[in-house]
């Protein structure tokens, strides 16, 4: 027990060292360490049910947990970029350590830095830069995020990028930026992400006239694994002609998940099969499976080999041992190296003999991964994982073996049931959304993405004919996942539960699925309850909430009140695969349980209806409002009511008004802005001011025929723009704070230094959504913003300056 006692330890440890805001002292953790170390003694003492011993080692595993965490943390932070090196370019030489992903007129690629200085400046000074950065070489020179949405989409680039490939040493001249994500309740973490790859600043490569151009010096022997998967990935392009099944087998074959379009993801995350598409950790325990298979009947062969090392023995170290190069070649990802971790203890604890129970075999596991990436804690897959062979573990599945082929069926049947409901609660917690249909979809998918589409796929890298044959199993499959997808109610969603619900509503799904009496386990039943019904808390009555939601360079703020929700704009369209309804606003609305009543999309620019249709596809019975014009895409999704001073409307005690455009204006204007819906939202005590993109002329307009126009919170018009945010509009508002949505290091300069002490010569707060994340206000504390920045503050997460 007292071993056991110090893994718990160090697996509680971690989980709470990567609760912190900011990092201590590399010493601090190295004392922790020591201090643990000293401890260690105490796991061969002579009485390990000692009511001081469990927990001296509970508190020395949770030191030594914390303190390895941490130690690392800190050498990891740093090589943080220097901010002084945002936004100036540099002349680096290293070598591409990733296959490049191609899209959107650019290629995208890890790049290992070997040396840095500054381009054409006579500065003899060496700029130091972290090793691993991301770059993107665009064809219009000015980098996914100092792009503007207009030009992010457009569908003909001015110029291809260069062929860069794996292995390459490349002297090129970049300009980096810290790496800085979207941080919104509920969402994804692509800090925490690339903290986790290595990855400590991105940026994009120049090409512009005036700099040197990007010049290719060698082959490398580097990265040989890279070189060979990128030859695989391009000969399956070219092989298969249709790009949704080529992407699949990509997919499979190199692990390549951006190889697969977005909407057949849709289809598989619908379907609950999601996890069958990419290289996780089913498709390794699944080969190492197979592989051990294979290495035992091989063994079983050869007297020789026998008398040397038995065949269960050799099975074993042969599976893990496969399962890891199939694992390094398909890229070597978080979930891979986790599942390996987690073979490899499970294998060497039944070749040692140990004989222990279910229980600490799943701790022990748990712990050795923890131990080697602790910021697995904080992802979804490693608690999906882990949940599931837990559930095995504890239903007897794991153990449970022979049988006729009915009786393996049934087993089968029972393992996939009995996960499904204990992960259910899980789901809910991190994704908000369950598949209906998903004990059906895995029960087809699962056998023949194991035993037909993968084998095709793999095969193929020696016959390259199997290829076609595994494009007509994705198609096949495809066409089925499809009809489930498409059934009503195929999917359902519920908001995220609170954490205590999420926990005990898989404490019931696993009891449920415990091989225990029925009056036992019926009583996880009440459990899952909580996780089932939960519904996210409201204003009260009167009152109104304001969520700005971090999206990069756009507009796009969620307004409830008691009873009724508004979304005022959609955001940015990131690329032609990418936008922030479904990466931002549609997990959002999810997340907290929203059905909106309204859509306003202020005007037509695309950094404020990029994600509109993600959005009006999932909320099927909202009403649109905006100025878009008679021809506009949007038309022919919803039909769209025209924005008119003087529309307004009165939800649960909230009076909302259309303060712009009027009827003349549409006549007149030359630009979109012009036009922008102005929608101001208002109980008596308190009130917003959302102003979308109107610039100085539009701004005394408003403040010359609107007299009651004062609000305690204002969206700066057009981002901080200098056409905006004129005195005049400033001395009729009369706002406490000013909120920006804006991106971070954006190629506008928003907010403009000007405007941004134009707004501080009147005291009004300015909180722009690069510092703060986003943003929360509430009608009935209206001189406060909560920021989730701010709140939810990792020490991974970047703070800019």
């Amino acid at each position: 027990m007292a071993f056991f006692a110090f893994m718990a330890g160090s697996v509680l440890g971690a989980a709470l060292q990567l609760q912190q805001a900011a990092l201590w002292g590399a010493a601090v953790y190295a004392a922790m360490l020591a201090a643990a170390a000293a401890c260690l003694p105490l796991l061969h003492g002579r009485r390990p049910s000692s009511r001081v011993l469990l927990p001296a080692l509970l508190i020395a595993g949770a030191m030594a947990g914390a303190g390895l965490a941490g130690w690392r943390a800190c050498a990891y932070a740093g090589e943080a970029l220097d901010p002084s090196l945002e936004g100036r370019d540099l002349q680096v030489q290293g070598v591409v350590s990733q296959m490049p992903q191609h899209g959107d007129g650019a290629v995208r690629f890890l790049f290992d830095v070997e040396s840095a200085r500054w381009a054409g400046d006579a500065d003899s000074s060496l700029p130091r830069t972290p090793s691993r950065i991301a770059l993107g070489w665009y064809a219009d020179n000015t980098g996914f995020w100092g792009r503007a949405p207009e030009q992010a989409s457009r569908a003909e680039p001015a110029a291809a990028p260069g062929a860069v490939h794996a292995g390459e040493r490349w002297r090129m001249t970049v300009r980096l930026k810290a790496p800085h994500g979207n941080l919104n309740p509920h969402g994804f973490d692509q800090e925490l992400r690339l903290w986790e790859q290595g990855v400590q600043a991105s940026g994009y490569v120049r090409t512009g006239t005036r700099d040197a151009p990007p010049q290719r010096q060698a082959q490398t022997w580097r990265h040989p694994v890279e070189r060979t998967r990128e030859a695989v990935r391009d000969a399956v392009f070219e092989r298969v002609p249709e790009r949704r099944p080529a992407g699949v087998i990509a997919a499979l074959v190199t692990g390549d998940q951006n190889a697969i379009e977005r909407a057949d993801w849709d289809v598989f995350r619908a379907t609950g099969v999601a996890h069958l598409m990419s290289i996780s950790g089913l498709h390794i325990t699944m080969f190492a499976w197979l592989a051990a298979w294979a290495v035992g009947a091989a063994w079983r062969r050869s007297s020789r080999l026998m008398l040397w090392l038995p065949a269960p023995h050799a099975a074993l170290v042969g599976g893990v041992l496969l399962a890891a190069l199939y694992a390094l070649f398909s890229g070597w990802g978080l979930p891979s190296q986790r599942t390996i971790w987690m073979l490899a203890t499970v294998a060497l604890l039944r070749l040692t003999g140990r004989q222990w129970p279910w229980p600490f075999v799943w701790l022990a596991a748990c712990a050795v991964v923890v131990a080697v990436d602790p910021w697995a804690l904080m992802q979804a897959g490693f608690w999906l994982s882990f949940v599931a062979v837990g559930v095995l573990f504890a239903s007897g599945s794991a153990d449970a073996g022979g049988g006729g082929a009915a009786a393996r069926l049934a087993r089968m049947a029972r393992e996939q049931w009995a996960v499904t409901l204990a992960l259910t609660p899980l789901s809910l917690l991190l994704f908000q959304q369950v598949s209906s249909v998903g004990l059906v979809a895995n029960a087809i998918a699962i056998p023949w993405v194991t035993l037909v589409l993968t084998p095709l796929a793999m095969l193929g890298v020696l016959l390259p004919p199997l290829w076609d044959l595994a494009a007509r199993a994705v198609q096949l499959l495809a066409f089925v996942l499809q009809w489930l997808a498409e059934l009503p109610l195929a999917t359902l969603s519920a908001p995220a539960p609170a954490l205590w619900a999420s926990v005990a509503g898989v404490a019931g799904g696993v009891l449920l699925a415990m091989r225990l009496p029925w009056a036992l386990r019926l009583q996880g039943l009440p459990l899952l309850l909580p996780a089932l019904l939960w519904q996210a808390p409201r204003p009260p009555a009167g009152e109104f909430e304001l969520l700005a939601a971090d999206i990069g360079q756009g507009n796009a703020v969620l307004v409830r009140t008691a009873t009724h929700s508004l979304l005022y704009d959609a955001g940015p369209r990131y690329s032609l695969e990418s936008d922030a309804g479904h990466r931002v606003l549609v997990p959002l609305l999810r997340a907290l349980g929203e059905r909106l009543d309204t859509v306003v999309l202020s005007h037509r620019d695309s950094d404020h209806t990029g994600g509109a249709p993600a959005v009006l596809a999932m909320q099927a019975e909202a009403e649109l409002r905006s100025s878009v014009e008679a021809g506009h895409p949007l038309q022919q999704l919803r039909p769209v009511q025209r924005c008119l001073t003087g529309q307004q409307w009165t939800w649960d005690g909230v009076r909302f008004e259309i303060l712009h455009p009027q009827e003349a204006d549409y006549a007149g204007f030359t630009k979109p802005n012009a036009v922008s819906c102005v929608l101001r939202v208002g109980n008596g005590h308190a009130a917003v001011l959302l102003a979308g993109d109107i610039e100085r002329v539009q701004e005394a307009a408003l403040a010359a025929r609107t007299p009651a126009l004062q609000a305690d919170l204002l969206l700066v018009p057009h981002h901080g723009s200098k056409t905006s945010s004129t005195p005049a509009l400033l001395d009729a508002v009369q706002p406490r704070i000013a909120l920006v949505q804006a991106g971070y290091r954006n190629r506008f300069g928003h907010p403009a230094g000007e405007v941004v002490a134009r707004y501080a010569e009147r005291g009004i707060e300015v909180v722009d959504s690069a510092h703060c994340g986003a943003a929360r206000w509430s009608s009935a504390h209206p001189g406060n913003v909560r920021c989730e920045r701010q709140e939810g503050r990792r020490y991974w997460h970047h703070q800019p300056p």
